[in-house]
């Protein structure tokens, strides 16, 4: 295999809350919604953070999407969700939400009751995945990727391992269905671990280092932040130098028009329109408050 060459590292950007829950640093950085990042749209990362105890859970109340999906691990705490489809469910450490907003759905995410009450560290990854424009409409869905659901694949003499979310790694195929052709590989490397992974002819691949120092191209990077490589070369390698928590994303760029605003993603300017529209009139449904 040629390995592809570092082009880019983006620094992680300051953090900002999402709600009272989510202390986030957008990775993506500028090139969020680009096509250099496609089929992806954006990431938010939440580093380890230490809450109160609290009888009322953080988060981020009801609010709507449309047009891509949302992925979220979670690495500390539980995270409960909730939507317009009337989708629920609670994920813990390792386990995946992964939700297709389609048409349209109004959802919310908090801390689970149980994390609130007891406080601690909660830390997790939000990615946004693009629908084709052929799958813009399709139907609001949701998945509940638990942790032992997920194919671990081991690094060689132990130092490390690498989990399939979504696509495959070798002969281990992650359990997400998804739109187009995609991987999300979930890697933690001890120091001294090497990976050695295949990148598809074509496709975009991103390296989002979420903490300790890695060796890539000839090149130490040991800030948290965003890689990107160039397109020749059908793989990347990846030495830990001190203990690394890493995202890889790699896909097909869908090489569509990509238009958005807030909470939507479509192809053009009017869709949008129709979507802020459609959202007004209550078309994505309705979240009844909880008692």
């Amino acid at each position: 295999m040629t390995s592809k060459q570092l082009t880019s590292v983006l620094p992680s950007p300051t953090p900002h809350w999402v709600g009272d829950g989510f202390l986030v640093r957008p990775l993506f950085s500028n090139f969020a919604f680009g096509q250099e990042v496609s089929p992806f749209l954006m990431l938010d990362y939440a580093a380890p953070h230490e809450f109160r105890p609290s009888e009322q859970p953080p988060g981020v109340g009801a609010h709507p999407h449309r047009g891509f999906e949302t992925v979220t691990i979670v690495y500390d705490g539980e995270i409960e969700h909730r939507d317009s489809a009337g989708n629920a469910g609670k994920i813990g450490p390792g386990d995946v939400q992964w939700m297709t907003a389609g048409s349209g759905l109004l959802h919310e995410e908090f801390h689970s009751r149980e994390q609130a009450r007891r406080g601690g560290k909660v830390s997790m990854a939000q990615l946004w995945v693009n629908l084709p424009a052929a799958h813009k409409s399709t139907p609001p869905a949701y998945q509940t990727i638990l942790n032992a659901d997920i194919p671990v694949v081991e690094v060689a003499d132990g130092k490390g391992s690498l989990r399939v979310v979504a696509g495959a790694f070798g002969a281990a195929r992650g359990p997400a269905r998804t739109f187009s052709p995609l991987h999300v590989w979930d890697v933690d490397l001890k120091a001294g671990g090497a990976l050695e992974l295949p990148i598809a002819q074509g496709d975009n691949v991103l390296v989002a280092l979420f903490s300790g120092a890695i060796v890539t191209s000839g090149r130490t990077i040991a800030q948290a932040g965003l890689l990107t490589f160039d397109a020749a070369g059908d793989s990347i390698a990846l030495k830990a130098t001190s203990d690394a928590k890493i995202l890889v994303l790699t896909g097909k760029p869908l090489n569509e028009p990509i238009a958005h605003y807030g909470p939507f993603v479509m192809n053009t300017e009017a869709e949008i329109r129709q979507a802020i529209d459609d959202f007004r009139r209550g078309k994505m449904g309705r979240l009844e408050e909880l008692a």
